[in-house]
């Protein structure tokens, strides 16, 4: 498919391609059950120890992951599939090797998902999942926020929601192939999907979802359209390969149009959150690592 595919990534891609475009066909119960037939545990989840908790007045499910690695600071993780599909559990690995890479205790929240709770749940349960960690003892600038997908668009509008709340910053975030314009008007929604495994249908069926009838241009559903002045230190990562590669790139623009300090990098010919298949992706493992240095040395400027 693309020059430097060999046939263990273009296999892996054209499964996830071909699987996505079928997965709409399913009930929505279905489609998360489906979401962890790709779980592939690695050392690093069997590494780790999970202490279950429940946070905010909805006693929302969330974990913390605790490691030898682990150094003083957390890691909050919001994790992609849209809005309405996705778990701590789908997730588990990437967070357990993410969070070893960056050397802090893990911590990630089953927010709600749509369409049982459209926008703005999922922002208010990030916001809760914030409060809780800094309500156990972990400083502002002890944190760092990151996620992929849905989840990188969530970690961008639970910043946004911070600043105007007037509440402390985290010391910086990272946002993986983030999704932030719901309407879909990125130049490489449809060209780069015959490559991908997301296509406009999908993302359609999951803006829909989350937000129903509200304005999807409003800046917690689309960041894209937010004043991002005042955000603590960014780090952008997408697939030049992705449908929401320009997504990423035009985050990165207006990122750095208000005064927002970044650190961008858009991998040719990769695929959308290809970080969390590092466990068999060279390339993914590379990023992931890259993405952890970055928070690393985030949290060490600020102590």
């Amino acid at each position: 498919m693309l020059p430097s595919w060999d046939a263990r990534y273009e296999t892996l891609a054209m499964l996830l391609h071909h699987y996505a475009r079928r997965s709409t066909w399913l009930p929505l119960s279905l489609q998360r059950k489906a979401a962890t037939a790709f779980l592939r545990p690695t050392p690093a989840t069997r590494q780790c120890q999970f202490r279950p908790v429940r946070v905010g007045p909805g006693s929302i499910a969330a974990e913390w992951f605790h490691h030898d690695q682990e150094s003083e600071g957390v890691l909050l993780y919001l994790h992609g599939g849209g809005y309405s599909i996705g778990s701590i559990d789908t997730h588990r690995d990437f967070i357990a090797r993410l969070s070893q890479k960056t050397r802090v205790t893990g911590f990630a929240v089953d927010y709600r998902l749509a369409p049982e709770h459209p926008f703005p749940a999922a922002v208010d349960d990030a916001l809760e999942a914030y409060r809780h960690v800094l309500a156990h003892g972990h400083p502002p600038d002890r944190v760092v926020i990151a996620g992929e997908s849905a989840g990188g668009g969530l970690t961008l509008a639970l910043l946004l929601r911070l600043r105007d709340l007037g509440e402390a910053m985290p010391a910086a975030a990272a946002v993986i192939s983030p999704w932030v314009d719901l309407e879909m008007t990125g130049s490489t929604v449809d060209p780069n999907t015959k490559y991908d495994f997301l296509n406009r249908k999908t993302l359609e069926a999951y803006a829909r979802r989350y937000v129903g009838d509200h304005q999807r241009r409003d800046p917690l559903a689309s960041p894209l359209h937010a004043d991002m002045s005042g955000l603590p230190p960014l780090l952008v990562h997408a697939g030049g390969a992705e449908a929401l590669c320009a997504d990423a790139t035009r985050i990165i623009e207006r990122a750095k149009e208000h005064g927002v300090e970044v650190v961008s990098t858009i991998y040719p010919e990769m695929i959308h959150a290809f970080h969390l298949f590092g466990d068999i992706l060279p390339e993914g493992e590379k990023a992931t690592a890259e993405v952890a240095d970055f928070l690393r040395a985030k949290l060490d400027e600020a102590s």
